[in-house]
Order: structure tokens, then C-alpha cells, then sequence
């Protein structure tokens, strides 16, 4: 990252501050009118929900550059575990139907913190990735003689 360029920044910081928008206001953790949580947010629920904002926001900014391989399905689905893991587990449609309401407080509420640390994880391992990507294959600005980088490559 040392060698990221402004605007590798700038989307890192916009797209921390919108995954901390919209993390925080669908899962209530910013009081909205839109979104109510019927349990308390737990303590842990802020700093996961802040780790996981600069965790997307950071790998968000390694798809700047256009020479790396897209992908992302570790970081999906980082980001939806986190998500699972940061909401009441009673206003979650999808676990109330599945569980039940008892059954989300009995069942779904204490595995939280684990899908939070999970989802961190998946996060960080993309990130991870990418940048390990970038660093030991970096692709040329053009090919020798003024050609496609891509035809260099092959």
C-alpha cells in the first residue's frame, strides 16, 4: 500500500466511509428512521463494524488498478458475515424465519461474535491476496515496442 497512488486513497477513504454508512445504517447501529433494532447493539458490535468498513474500503481500492485479476467472493462474503454478525439477530428477517424468534436469540445471537471474527477474517485474507498480487506481478504501463500489456503478458 505504500506505493499506492491518491487516488487508490481517495477510494479507500470513500469507500470505507460509504461501507460505514451503510453497514451502520442498515443494521441500526446509526439510529435512522429507515432501520429499528429491537436489541441493544452489543459492545463489540462498533469496533467490528468500523474494522469491517476499512477492511472493505481498503480492498475496494486495490480494484483501481486495472491491471489486477478481478475477483472478490472471499470479500463478499466477508462483508456479509459482518453484516449478519453486527445485526439484531431478531430484526433479521432471513434468521427469524429460519430459527424463530427464540431460536435467533438461543442460537443465532451467540455465534455472532464468531461470524464477525469470520467475516474479518475473509477480509483481510482478500485484501491480503490483493495485495500480494500486486506486489510480486506487477503488469508493465505498456509493452515493449508501444503494444498491449495484455499481449505482453501471454
Amino acid at each position: 500500500m505504500r506505493q499506492w497512488k491518491t487516488r487508490q486513497w481517495a477510494v479507500a477513504l470513500g469507500a470505507t466511509a460509504l461501507s460505514a454508512l451503510l453497514l451502520g445504517a442498515a443494521t441500526a447501529l446509526i439510529p435512522n428512521p429507515v432501520f429499528d433494532r429491537m436489541i441493544a447493539p452489543e459492545w463489540w458490535n462498533y469496533p467490528v463494524w468500523i474494522a469491517t468498513a476499512v477492511l472493505a474500503g481498503l480492498l475496494t481500492a486495490t480494484y483501481v488498478d486495472p491491471a489486477m485479476p478481478r475477483g472478490g467472493a472471499a470479500g463478499a462474503g466477508g462483508g456479509f458475515l459482518a453484516w449478519f454478525a453486527i445485526g439484531c439477530p431478531v430484526c433479521n428477517k432471513l434468521v427469524v424465519l429460519a430459527l424463530g424468534t427464540s431460536g435467533a436469540l438461543t442460537w443465532f445471537a451467540p455465534l455472532q461474535p464468531v461470524l464477525a471474527v469470520a467475516g474479518m477474517g475473509f477480509l483481510a485474507w482478500a485484501l491480503r491476496a490483493r495485495l500480494r498480487n500486486a506486489r510480486s506481478c506487477p503488469v508493465p504501463a505498456s509493452a515493449p515496442g508501444g503494444g498491449d500489456p495484455a499481449e505482453a503478458r501471454d
